[in-house]
């Protein structure tokens, strides 16, 4: 009733400030508050008194569902069905008290005649919807749920519309935890209102329990679309469904088999195989490309494919532990297509990913920085793109040992972009720079400017070197652990993670005292997130969390802990302690934004 308690305030609300209230008003309006609070603490004894002599008063009719639901508190059953009949027999034409009497008998244990009534209301309804949608939240006032679904199915046929209400009983499903009704609805509607199809997806997962529940889900899909093997919108559902269960090659074949069926250009799958890369399922996505392949040159996703296969290549070959061998094989097939297309804006993805296979991968730093420098002579890139590839080109700099010629571009770039957000990752690029080379003031200097950065981001990594920075000079072994932690974190750069480890675990050894054992997990935590060690990586992060509550990476931790648990270690509920815990105890980190969103769509609201 705390609907109705509102609305009963509002009210008095509006009339207070309409008009300056008579002392029977003002009486009036004292009892009114008195019997409310009385209602809310369950003391419903007062509560019914003052009701009573409220719901008298002519013109009182929204004093009705209090009094009624307080003397039902009371089980004065007697009283309400005089109440109730009395208000029937005045007002034959106001379906509220017909149900209030019906729910009166299903409180007394007479659910036959309670049936009957509403039976009888609903099989009465006239061809108005506006009158269908409010006997049906008449039903759903009082918690008769059933027959509310029983209303407005009851209205779609009167009206001879399917489409009519599929927002209610969607509500209502979801709200009784209804799988099946809400199983059902989505595939009866989404052949008519495909928009809706990012709720289901949104919707389902919240109150599926069990493989099983995605199982019955797929075979009333797989029906669905015996019936309408065209619909490209179901098999987008079944696809989704598939997914949900990790069964990505399956997903592949309903897709496939979809292609072939219809004779379509293959732009329904090509549409979908960014799911099964964001999923991680790379085999999978380059099962697809290679099927769009072979349908051959002519085909409008035949060089797409070819862009995307190579592009998953390397997400596939760079993630994880990765063999040299065959990221030599990716380098040549990107070779190749420059070659066949030339060096150019449409190659121009090809040849940055080329300099990065060659950087940070084979081992053969010139040949990137030659690529790079190569690729700011292509005419026609927009300005943009030239700052983002001087940027790569001064992070190659680094790699062969020309940290001079790197600054100078870093500054070249931040010069040009002031104020922009490329201009401050350049300028924070330069800090690095001077933090790996042990000059500490410098670096510190240009995070202090980067703490006013538009960018959010970039002035929060800005303010964490700058503070790891000043903790950690203060005194000489403080200042060589930093170094040793500089040396590692250079290590990381060049993306030699074991060594970096390595020269991490010796920072304790050397210098037992030092401050830096958070820094030093956190980076740890990020090593194994790349290589797919997330139990690992989730291990060092709780410790962060526990061991170091006041310190500058903790909501980092807490955040892509929420992020571990809700994206790879598929554990919602730990994921949720954590997106809130980071919500409650860091309220000001730049995290608990974005924290209190993925919070939310996890618990499901305003979905």
């Amino acid at each position: 009733m705390t609907r109705l308690i509102c609305i009963i305030f509002l009210l008095l609300s509006i009339g207070t400030k309409a008009q300056i209230l008579r002392p029977n008003q003002q009486l009036a309006s004292d009892e009114s508050a008195l019997a409310i609070q009385y209602y809310q603490e369950g003391d419903y004894e007062k509560a019914a008194v003052l009701l009573e002599k409220l719901f008298s008063i002519p013109n009182n009719e929204a004093y009705f569902d209090l009094y009624f639901n307080a003397l039902l508190k009371l089980k004065r059953y007697d009283v309400a069905e005089k109440m109730v009949k009395k208000a029937v027999k005045q007002n034959p034409s106001v379906d509220i008290y017909a149900i209030a009497l019906g729910k009166l008998y299903q409180e007394k244990g007479d659910v036959q005649a309670a049936n009957k009534i509403f039976t009888e209301v609903i099989n009465s309804l006239p061809k108005d919807e506006f009158k269908i949608r409010m006997l049906a939240n008449n039903f759903y006032r009082f918690e008769n749920y059933d027959y509310a679904v029983q209303t407005f199915k009851q209205g779609r046929k009167i009206l001879n519309n399917n489409e009519l209400f599929t927002f209610e009983l969607l509500n209502i499903y979801r709200f009784k935890k209804d799988k099946p009704m809400l199983m059902q609805e989505y595939i009866d509607v989404l052949g008519t209102m495909p928009q809706l199809l990012a709720q289901a997806e949104a919707v389902l997962p919240i109150i599926f329990e069990d493989k099983k529940d995605y199982e019955i889900f797929q075979s009333a899909i797989l029906k669905k679309i015996q019936k309408e093997p065209d619909a490209e919108i179901y098999i987008q559902l079944l696809t989704w469904n598939y997914i949900q269960q990790q069964e990505f090659d399956m997903a592949l074949r309903q897709l496939i088999a979809f292609d072939k069926r219809t004779k379509a250009d293959g732009g329904t799958l090509f549409n979908t195989i960014n799911i099964f890369t964001d999923n991680g399922a790379f085999e999978t996505a380059l099962k697809a490309y290679e099927y769009l392949l072979t349908k051959g040159k002519e085909n409008p996703y035949y060089l797409p494919s070819k862009i995307e296969s190579l592009n998953t290549k390397y997400n596939l070959q760079t993630t994880g532990k990765y063999e040299v061998a065959n990221l030599s094989l990716l380098a040549n097939d990107y070779q190749t297509l420059i070659d066949e297309n030339g060096k150019n804006i449409t190659t121009l993805f090809a040849i940055k990913r080329l300099a990065n296979l060659h950087a940070y991968y084979l081992n053969q730093a010139p040949k990137a920085e030659k690529g790079l420098e190569e690729a700011l002579q292509i005419p026609g890139i927009n300005t943009m793109e030239v700052g983002q590839i001087k940027l790569n080109l001064g992070d190659v700099y680094i790699l062969t040992n020309q940290p001079w010629e790197a600054f100078l571009i870093y500054e070249q770039v931040s010069k040009q972009f002031e104020g922009q957000s490329i201009g401050n990752e350049a300028r924070y690029r330069s800090a690095k720079l001077s933090f790996y080379q042990g000059n500490f003031e410098y670096s510190n200097s240009q995070c202090l400017v980067l703490k006013a950065a538009t960018s959010q981001l970039i002035a929060n990594d800005a303010l964490n070197l700058s503070l790891l920075i000043t903790d950690n000079i203060q005194t000489p072994i403080d200042s060589n652990a930093l170094k040793m932690y500089a040396d590692a974190e250079m290590l990381l750069f060049r993306n030699l993670p074991l060594l970096a480890i390595k020269k991490m675990d010796s920072i304790a050894i050397a210098y037992p005292q030092n401050s830096l054992m958070d820094a030093v997990m956190m980076s740890k935590a990020k090593i194994f997130i790349k290589s797919n060690d997330f139990q690992k990586a989730a291990d060092i992060l709780k410790k962060v969390t526990e061991e170091f509550k006041d310190g500058i990476w903790t909501d980092d931790a807490l955040f892509t802990l929420g992020d571990l648990y809700e994206k790879k270690l598929n554990d919602i509920a730990q994921a949720k302690i954590y997106f809130q815990k980071l919500i409650t105890d860091y309220p000001g980190s730049m995290f608990s934004a974005e924290a209190r969103k993925r919070f939310r769509n996890l618990r499901g609201d305003g979905v």
